[in-house]
């Protein structure tokens, strides 16, 4: 019985320790008293005192009711820190925070409201809660802070004061918000710099960058909206992280720069004003992005130079070029496409970058170059308008590309000098050489095979390139003349041709006759040509009426009437 007495007391006096506890006061707070519920796991910047700080957050009493709150505003609290411009308890809290850092701030009466409370919202020694996120900090001593994460592998210029640039960004607040990007409009911010026409902090912020540099380029409201923000997306106040890519440069008083010259060792000529060059390039902007290429297309470009075919800064590049020459021609956007660019390819105030390589060149003045490598010690007599000659050849592109060679074929190569059998500059060429020379021939397009080319052997508007040799030639006739005696004429010439004699030549006693002539040796048909369609032709002459006989009324020799290839 003592025992059961002896639990029941004791069960009774928990029971009153226990309600002495719940409804005891709370324990008073010396200090405040700081829980983080959320710490981020970089601190891009912990407050000072003197800094600037915009936050939000959630005021309750310690039973959880609400008494303050700026989320309900829909705006930040934006004040200095440890300027006595919050109460004591708050200015200690801040001071540490990371910015995106959360905590709960309990803070005692006497840091606090104390014993006057605040009117009717928060009454005498009241202990307040505050749920606290950390948005923004900055000082009025602070600049534009710079982060460079990538630096291309060559810098060969940076940006300066009157500079005009293109760039891509990523726009946030220091906590992360995104409020503005380029690339969402996927198209560059072109700008000058240092003139004014950025933010302060922007035209800090990008002098000394590199084409293909990324920085982050953080900055003070001071600096960049100042106190109302833009009145859209960024608040007044706020701190700006601008993510940046540098795309493109240029000064308006830049002209054309030429780099990487890879100049051939002989250069016997350089380009002018006027002619027409044919060149590969590869076209790319300042950022290394492609946008065209000759090659991809299997063709030169083909144009006349100094002439305002082309834009003004390659118009410009390709003065001064040897054949064989590579070089890299960057041009400013006044000398190419301008603001406007071409649209799908060239963006507006791009500058450019060509990769050249000039195949050749010519000007329409040009003649064929005749150059002599080698001359036999005897020389009986030269090459003349109307020779039969036999030649071999070597035919090759300036660029060294081969065409065609007679070698390949094992035979040499047959003409008629005169008679439109070559290109006109392989005629002129060919003339007043001797059997055993040798010669280097450049032949220009309108001497050559002009604009159109030979499919699929010479391009279209190519110089051409001859390394000939003469092996043999046949003395032509004079001009205007297939067919010449050797000896006298006989002056019965037309009875010999009547073998039947019917008073009419026939085309087989013609033909018979002639050809018995020329192999006794005593007349000469034009070398070169089918013999038998000469005849015919002298034949033809010969048959006034076209009734396919010869009369002796019809029969008269050269010598006798105006020209004809005949008798």
């Amino acid at each position: 019985m003592k025992m059961i007495q002896c639990v029941l007391r004791m069960l009774f006096l928990s029971v009153l320790v226990a309600f002495a506890a719940c409804n005891a006061p709370p324990v008073p707070l010396d200090d405040i008293l700081i829980e983080k519920t959320f710490v981020p796991e970089q601190c891009v910047r912990a407050v000072k005192v003197g800094d600037y700080v915009r936050y939000h957050y959630i005021g309750t009493f310690p039973d959880g009711k609400k008494f303050d709150s700026s989320y309900d505003r829909g705006s930040t609290y934006n004040v200095f820190v440890g300027k006595k411009q919050l109460i004591e308890g708050m200015d200690k809290a801040l001071v540490g925070m990371c910015v995106n850092e959360r905590s709960l701030v309990k803070i005692p009466p006497h840091l606090a409201y104390g014993k006057r409370g605040y009117g009717d919202i928060i009454p005498a020694d009241s202990i307040l809660h505050f749920d606290v996120l950390l948005l923004d900090v900055w000082n009025p001593e602070d600049g534009v802070q710079i982060n460079t994460y990538h630096t291309p592998s060559t810098c060969e210029r940076k940006v300066e004061v009157s500079d005009y640039v293109r760039y891509h960004y990523n726009g946030t607040l220091l906590d992360g918000t995104l409020f503005d990007s380029s690339h969402t409009r996927m198209r560059t911010y072109d700008t000058y710099v240092g003139i004014g026409w950025l933010i302060a902090g922007m035209d800090q912020g990008l002098l000394g960058m590199c084409v293909g540099e990324r920085r982050i380029i953080t900055m003070p409201p001071s600096l960049g909206y100042g106190e109302n923000g833009d009145g859209s997306d960024i608040p007044g106040q706020a701190s700006l992280v601008f993510d940046v890519v540098l795309l493109d440069l240029h000064n308006p008083r830049d002209g054309i720069t030429v780099t990487n010259q890879v100049v051939p060792e002989s250069c016997t000529r350089k380009s002018v004003s006027g002619d027409f060059v044919r060149y590969h390039y590869n076209g790319s902007l300042l950022d290394g992005t492609f946008f065209d290429s000759s090659y991809s297309r299997n063709r030169t470009y083909d144009t006349y130079v100094g002439r305002g075919y082309v834009i003004a800064g390659m118009d410009e590049g390709l003065i001064g070029v040897c054949v064989g020459e590579k070089r890299t021609i960057t041009i400013p956007p006044h000398l190419a496409y301008g603001e406007e660019g071409t649209g799908s390819k060239i963006p507006g105030s791009a500058v450019l970058v060509f990769d050249v390589h000039i195949i050749d060149f010519h000007n329409p003045s040009d003649i064929t170059e005749v150059k002599v490598t080698y001359m036999p010690e005897e020389c009986g007599r030269q090459t003349k308008k109307g020779d039969f000659i036999k030649y071999h050849y070597n035919a090759s592109l300036m660029d060294g590309t081969s065409i065609d060679s007679t070698y390949n074929y094992g035979k040499t190569y047959n003409i008629v000098l005169g008679a439109n059998q070559v290109v006109p500059g392989m005629e002129e060429g060919l003339m007043e050489m001797c059997v055993g020379e040798k010669r280097h021939l450049i032949i220009p397009p309108h001497l050559g095979y002009g604009e159109r080319g030979v499919t699929d052997e010479v391009p279209g508007s190519a110089v051409l390139v001859f390394d000939i040799e003469l092996i043999d030639m046949e003395e032509g006739l004079p001009e205007g003349y297939m067919f010449i005696w050797n000896d006298d004429v006989s002056p019965d010439l037309f009875a010999e041709m009547d073998k039947d004699e019917n008073k009419q030549v026939e085309p087989s006693e013609f033909t018979d006759y002639i050809m018995r002539q020329v192999t006794e040796g005593k007349g000469r048909l034009a070398p070169g040509f089918d013999p038998y369609r000469i005849i015919d032709n002298m034949f033809s002459n010969q048959d006034r009426n076209g009734d396919g006989k010869i009369t002796e009324a019809e029969f008269k020799l050269k010598a006798d009437e105006p020209a004809h290839d005949e008798l």
